[in-house]
């Protein structure tokens, strides 16, 4: 399980194609490997994988064809939010999140939100998310975009409109990102659940 909160950012340095799917190797100058042990879980924009080998500020994963097929931002070169598994005695500042990636979402807006303060700008997130999902995105609920735990602020037909704070920019590959681009979503737990238990 994990909580949505971002640690740190690193780099896809390499995807290299072997029996049943593909190996990815990853780099990061600001992630802390120090207790990271084989075997661990860590989310990689969302997407929870289990760590195969390491190297010195480097980290590798298997990647089946079902992962690569529902997921986005896996490339050569590309950015990716890192997060280690929680543990049960962590803060929950985030929310409960399982790394399981639900659907591919689409960035239709990202843009500065005019402030007094010129370098601190709040950014207007915009995601247009696939049908099948809307059910369970609701205002003030929450939704996890690229492993990053983000509170909804309004709805409409296929879209979900989501404030970013300057640290949460800053400090994701969402600073890097534009319109367009593809981004791994995954709902929230409990809404999920709820929604398989009530008749259709």
């Amino acid at each position: 399980m994990f909580t949505g909160i971002i640690t740190a950012i690193g780099t896809i340095r390499t995807l290299t194609p072997k029996a049943g799917g593909v190996a990815l190797e990853m780099t990061s100058d600001t992630f802390d490997f120090d207790d990271v042990a084989l075997g661990d879980s860590i989310a990689l924009n969302g997407c929870c994988l289990t760590v195969v080998a390491q190297q010195p500020h480097t980290l590798f994963f298997d990647l089946s064809p079902e992962t690569l097929r529902c997921t986005a931002g896996f490339v050569v070169g590309g950015r990716v939010n890192i997060e280690k598994a929680m543990r049960l005695s962590d803060r929950l500042s985030g929310h409960l999140v399982s790394g399981h990636i639900d659907g591919i979402g689409t960035i239709a807006q990202l843009t500065p939100i005019e402030s007094a303060h010129e370098s601190e700008h709040n950014y207007l997130l915009e995601i247009e998310v696939p049908t099948a999902l809307m059910r369970f995105i609701a205002p003030k609920g929450s939704l996890t975009v690229h492993g990053v735990s983000l509170t909804i602020n309004t709805v409409t037909e296929n879209r979900a409109t989501i404030n970013l704070i300057p640290h949460t920019f800053a400090n994701t590959v969402f600073s890097t990102m534009k319109k367009g681009d593809a981004v791994n979503l995954e709902v929230d737990l409990v809404a999920r659940y709820i929604a398989q238990l009530l008749p259709r």
